[in-house]
């Protein structure tokens, strides 16, 4: 009878969680916002003016099955993260909007699994850096993080995914920083 009443209880308490969240914080939607910061500081500067573009965003995994809180992270907050890291890091002169000599196009992707108890987050970026319309190089870079095992609050996404973009952005930034050669006069000429 005991164990009745207890299954009976946890039905019923999930029923109402059930029906209590959407209504409750904005639909069980946990918005990130991420600010990675470099490991480390560009060694040399490439004296040339940046901008970042991201042509995409895209999300997959265990957040988009039914019933389970929903991970949304917008473009704009991607960007954002992408232009703050490389200010910081320093491995361009400046990061601009207009006139850049160097533009970085970025596609970005996050895929969220659940194995063996805990949740993990991989980041992917692939970018394509160009000079006006032509292109330069191509990166692809990749961190991943594990996450907790439950997805209760905001921050049981946003630290995660914060520390696989670090990650991927340390990864593409070092590779851009390998090839400084190319994107001064010191090398000549671009690398397929």
């Amino acid at each position: 009878m005991t164990n009745e009443r207890y299954t009976l209880r946890t039905q019923s308490l999930l029923l109402w969680l059930v029906v209590l969240c959407p209504l409750l914080s904005g639909g069980c939607v946990h918005r990130i916002h991420v600010n990675p910061v470099p490991t480390a500081s560009a060694a040399a500067s490439i004296q040339k003016s940046l901008r970042v573009t991201v042509r995409s965003l895209a999300l997959e995994g265990a957040d988009h099955r039914p019933g389970i809180t929903l991970l949304e992270w917008s473009r704009d907050d991607v960007h954002r993260a992408i232009v703050r890291y490389a200010e910081q890091r320093k491995t361009f002169a400046s990061i601009v909007n207009d006139r850049p000599d160097l533009t970085l196009q970025v596609r970005t992707k996050l895929t969220l699994t659940s194995r063996q108890g805990r949740y993990h987050y991989h980041v992917r970026v692939q970018a394509e850096m160009s000079e006006t319309s032509r292109p330069i190089k191509t990166y692809i870079a990749e961190g991943s993080a594990p996450g907790s095992i439950a997805r209760w609050v905001t921050a049981s996404d946003r630290d995660p995914v914060e520390s696989a973009l670090k990650l991927a952005l340390d990864d593409l930034f070092s590779q851009i920083e390998a090839d400084r050669s190319v994107y001064t006069d010191e090398g000549g000429t671009s690398v397929p």
